[in-house]
């Protein structure tokens, strides 16, 4: 059975309630979907700290994970 959902704890040490969930869509075999949500409890942080919390994100699931792979 593939995973559909896969949560990881936060990676910000400063913000622990921090969490990204991952959710993944498409058949069971060929191309499949990921859509990340980062989800953190109040107070929410403020614009500049997202982006900065969401660049990271995307520079370990997208180009961390292009390099792992050639």
């Amino acid at each position: 059975m593939e995973p559909k959902l896969v949560v990881w704890t936060s990676i910000w040490p400063w913000r622990p309630d921090a969490r990204i969930r991952f959710d993944i869509t498409g058949p069971p075999r060929g191309s499949a979907t990921l859509c990340w949500t980062l989800i953190v409890d109040e107070p929410v942080p403020d614009r500049e700290t997202t982006v900065r919390m969401r660049k990271r994100v995307n520079e370990l699931i997208n180009a961390n994970l292009r390099f792992t792979f050639g």
